[in-house]
């Protein structure tokens, strides 16, 4: 299993990261993809990229717009550009977000990297921006949108990523749009230390991840753990095997 978006850079895990990884491993987990938030945190994120193991990405996420508007002007060693994107619930014009959002869109076309993308309330506006630039190769991470949407998105090139949401009984949103998209398109995450999978409660991380797989291959009733190590690998998130082990 691959961790394709968790912010493993965040202060909630300055106590605990290298037991936090540890139990990654032994639940399985080969790597996490570690989406950046805003500028000033791009070179801790490097550093503490560097000594994990993670893959990073480089961005400038939607709720750090009122502080910085930074485009990844330096990709050097990043793997994705992101999380970047959509949100209706930032206190940023929308204009302005679409216009960031255009750069970051522009950067990982022009270097080839998948781009990861947070959209919330604003599906209405997203494919419109994306269709500027034909397909778009990249992750569109806990997916938020209905289902009706889904066939838009896949039909753009991008793969949907569900998190914790899908293991909450009364998630119906999430679940009919599950059950939508194309085996080859899905992806797993756990967007830690958000959306701790039912039933435990607190501070989400990677270990939990098999929570959402599990939900994930009971709510499709089909294995699914080989198809989301390819997808992961067919968007360049390749990590060495790990065997699992006692914690």
């Amino acid at each position: 299993m691959v961790d394709t978006h968790a912010h493993l850079d965040d202060p909630a895990f300055d106590a605990d990261r290298a037991a936090v990884m540890q139990r990654a491993a032994a639940a399985g987990v080969r790597g996490v993809m570690v989406p950046a938030i805003e500028a000033s945190a791009w070179p801790r994120l490097r550093a503490l990229s560097a000594e994990h193991g993670w893959r990073f990405a480089i961005g400038t996420h939607p709720h750090a717009l009122v502080r910085s508007r930074a485009l990844p002007d330096d990709l050097r060693g990043a793997s994705a550009v992101g999380e970047c994107g959509l949100d209706g619930g930032v206190p940023v014009p929308m204009e302005d977000q679409e216009a960031v959002l255009l750069g970051h869109l522009a950067a990982a076309h022009d270097s080839g990297l998948p781009i990861l993308l947070h959209c919330w309330r604003a599906h209405h506006r997203l494919p419109a921006l994306l269709r500027r630039f034909g397909a778009v190769r990249g992750i569109l991470h806990s997916y938020s949108g209905g289902a009706e949407l889904v066939d838009v998105y896949v039909k753009l090139g991008l793969h949907l990523s569900f998190a914790g949401a899908v293991t909450r009984e009364a998630a119906r949103r999430p679940v009919e749009a599950l059950r939508r998209v194309p085996r080859e398109r899905l992806l797993a995450e756990t967007d830690a230390p958000d959306q701790c999978p039912s039933p435990l409660r607190g501070r989400s991380e990677p270990a939990m991840l098999p929570l959402v797989v599990r939900a994930m291959e009971r709510l499709r009733g089909e294995p699914l753990l080989d198809a989301l190590h390819a997808n992961a690998e067919a968007l360049g998130f390749r990590f060495p095997a790990v065997e699992p082990h006692d914690a």
